[in-house]
Formats: C-alpha cells, sequence, structure tokens
C-alpha cells in the first residue's frame, strides 16, 4: 500500500506565495502521474494540476501562471508553488498519486493540507 502525506499548508495574505509538498513511499509501486486536487468549504473538490512521470504538467484554468507543479522522481516527492494568492484559493489542498504494481493501477490520496488566503 502506498503513503501519501502532504504539508506545507497555512495562513497567507493576498498575494502572498505557500510551497507545497507530497511525500509518496511504498514498496514495489511505481509512482507514474501526481497531481493535487482542492476542496473549498461548500464545494466538490476540484482538480488544481498535474505532473507526469515524464514531467509534462497541466493546470486548471484558475491557477494558470501562478501555481507551479514539479516532482523530485528519485524522491518520489512532488511540489506545489502557488504565488500571487487570491482568497478563493482558501481550500484544503490534496496530493494524489497514480502507482502500478505489475499491471494493476492505483489511485492514492493524502491526508490533505488547509491552505487560508485573507486579510
Amino acid at each position: 500500500q502506498v503513503q501519501v502525506v502532504d504539508s506545507g499548508g497555512g495562513l497567507v495574505q493576498p498575494g502572498e506565495s505557500l510551497r507545497l509538498s507530497c511525500a509518496a513511499s511504498g514498496n514495489g509501486y511505481r509512482i507514474t502521474n501526481m497531481g493535487w486536487y482542492r476542496q473549498a468549504p461548500g464545494k466538490q473538490r476540484e482538480w488544481v494540476a498535474t505532473i507526469t512521470g515524464t514531467g509534462s504538467t497541466d493546470y486548471a484554468d484558475s491557477v494558470k501562471g501562478r501555481f507551479t507543479i514539479s516532482r523530485d522522481s528519485a524522491k518520489n516527492t512532488m511540489y506545489l508553488q502557488m504565488n500571487s494568492l487570491k482568497p478563493e484559493d482558501t481550500a484544503v489542498y490534496y496530493c494524489h498519486v497514480v502507482t502500478v504494481r505489475d499491471t494493476t493501477l492505483s489511485n492514492a490520496w493524502g491526508q490533505g493540507t488547509q491552505v487560508t488566503v485573507s486579510s
């Protein structure tokens, strides 16, 4: 089983930055895509960004140009650099990992880290 731990959230003012981290671990699993999702109060969880095993990235329109996703595949670690934060970015952010073991694909989620943007 893969364990996923996300961290780095906090309280910041509009326009400031935060960097989220995600660490995945598990014997016998190969990690393919990694990504971030977020869920604001009273709303459904939404996709934020994805990075593939080859380093290709994609972003939701709402964060494009402000957020940058990256990964260190050797360490099974992923990051989300969030700049120019807005109050509407306030949410619990979840790390998502797609793993392969033999021929079986599985999903794993972090526990979530709270990001609050407020003046």
